[in-house]
């Protein structure tokens, strides 16, 4: 799916092999200012290694990736000025407290004086680092290393984030407070998040990439790629055993309903082509006078989807 905002991300064509393995073959998308970009798939499928092409940490075996219209081989300085990237697991040297590694990182980035101090300030602020600044990164939680990782990252304020697996093995509390920082810095930036985790795409992504085997399988809106789910205006009965039994023959001679399932105590009705029945659904119920407890439109499934397009089987 092309962006319609100016790309600050541009990828042509990557290809990356590793001995027989085809790691990327044929990637090409780009990136627009204010758009998360949540790229998906499962363990294996050449998301890092992307990624890493993408950092400049890889080269590629054909294409081409720019940043801010950088060339990350030809032109690795200047894209890197404008890049901000968290490797996955957040690597950082151990045995320095955040303060001195995030002083380090602002030598290397030429701060120097009141603005290197401003940059680790801010940077630390952003990332509610404070409290632990001063405190070894080897005895720090997961969490903690991870906001290290990311505050690292920001603490050039760059145009550009590449943030491989931001939210993998923080627990609920830090994932909210990860997320609550990329949707303050959306529309400011241009952001890419490498996952696995399909529950990042609903709580921060404007965008969804799917990819499998190396290659671009779903390009979307999350909710462009949820109406894929075969699940996607169906509707969910609540109801008594008796109930259901009534229902099912009615809902199934509806014009529209492909099939009704039953579902533990809860009845399916899908609808033929994806198209909205919960109307007709209703109307019915309410004609024969059959008690529900509850009658409510189903919206697709993002793991239908993503199951169906990285191993194949219905959406």
């Amino acid at each position: 799916m092309a962006s319609d905002v100016p790309a600050m991300i541009q990828i042509e064509g990557l290809k990356k092999r590793f001995g027989p393995i085809q790691a990327v073959d044929d990637v090409s998308f780009s990136v627009g200012r204010g758009e998360v970009l949540g790229f998906l798939g499962p363990n294996g499928a050449g998301k890092s290694t992307t990624m890493k092409i993408l950092a400049g940490f890889l080269p590629a075996d054909a294409g081409r990736a720019r940043i801010m219209g950088f060339d990350v081989e030809t032109d690795p300085i200047e894209a890197k000025r404008r890049l901000g990237y968290m490797p996955e697991g957040a690597p950082s040297y151990s045995d320095m407290t955040p303060e001195s590694f995030l002083g380090f990182v602002a030598e290397v980035r030429g701060f120097a004086g009141a603005e290197r101090k401003r940059r680790i300030n801010e940077a630390a602020g952003l990332t509610q680092l404070e409290e632990v600044m001063r405190q070894p990164i080897e005895t720090l939680s997961r969490g903690f290393k991870r906001r290290v990782g990311l505050a690292a990252a920001l603490l050039h304020d760059p145009d550009v984030l590449v943030l491989d697996e931001p939210t993998d093995g923080l627990d609920p509390n830090q994932k909210h407070e990860m997320r609550t920082l990329i949707r303050t810095m959306a529309p400011k930036k241009a952001i890419v998040i490498s996952t696995h985790i399909l529950e990042e795409v609903d709580a921060v992504c404007t965008r969804a990439i799917i990819i499998a085997r190396g290659r671009i399988v779903a390009d979307g809106t999350p909710e462009a790629l949820e109406a894929r789910s075969r699940r996607h205006n169906g509707v969910v009965i609540a109801a008594s055993v008796d109930a259901r039994a009534r229902l099912k023959p009615l809902l199934a001679s509806l014009t529209g309903v492909a099939s009704v399932m039953d579902e533990g105590d809860t009845l399916f009705v899908q609808p033929l082509d994806r198209q909205a029945i919960f109307d007709e659904v209703r109307a019915l119920i309410r004609q024969r006078g059959i008690d529900v407890r509850d009658v409510r439109p189903e919206h697709g499934h993002l793991e239908d989807v993503f199951r169906a397009v990285t191993v194949g089987g219905a959406a």
